[in-house]
């Protein structure tokens, strides 16, 4: 076992050992700098990684959600336009056995269809005056200035926080 005295009259005497940490030296802040970033990774990993697994967990379902959703809708879509014709048809048999002729009852539900499709016309274009009215235009424009408004602040308040 050599003294302490003794290894630091070895590491002076050779210039080979003295090179190496000069050498070794410029390297050992860079190593070090990637050591702390790998730590601080780490650290944000360990701080916000059941967080980052929710949200992600949540995205999932939301996804999920909503391709159930356009399903569901489909499914509803097609069940209601076969109950309607379903009913149409139940219609027409009354209507046939009540006028006693399949012709009579095909105009008459044609007519019934008929009146239904103009009622609904008209509501469309009632509901279109309505939104077309001076208060609802105001009412829509102050919404549309104040949406604007708020994104603007967000994004100034962003810009400020990137800076």
């Amino acid at each position: 076992m050599q003294s302490p005295g003794s290894s630091n009259d070895t590491a002076d005497n050779d210039p080979a050992e003295t090179a190496q940490p000069s050498a070794a030296s410029p390297a050992s802040p860079s190593s070090s700098m990637l050591d702390e970033f790998g730590r601080l990774g780490h650290g944000f990993k360990q701080l916000f990684g059941a967080q980052l697994k929710l949200l992600s967990a949540e995205l999932g379902l939301a996804h999920s959600a909503i391709s159930w959703m356009l399903l569901a809708a489909l499914a509803a879509t097609v069940a209601g336009v076969g109950l309607g014709l379903t009913l149409l048809g139940l219609i027409g048999v009354v209507l046939a056995q009540w006028f006693g002729t399949w012709v009579g009852a095909l105009v008459v539900l044609a007519l019934l269809q008929l009146v239904f499709l103009l009622a609904a016309v008209m509501l469309f274009r009632r509901c279109m005056h309505w939104l077309s009215l001076p208060v609802t235009r105001s009412e829509w424009g102050a919404t549309m200035r104040d949406i604007q408004r708020k994104s603007k602040l967000k994004a100034e308040a962003k810009r400020e926080d990137e800076t």
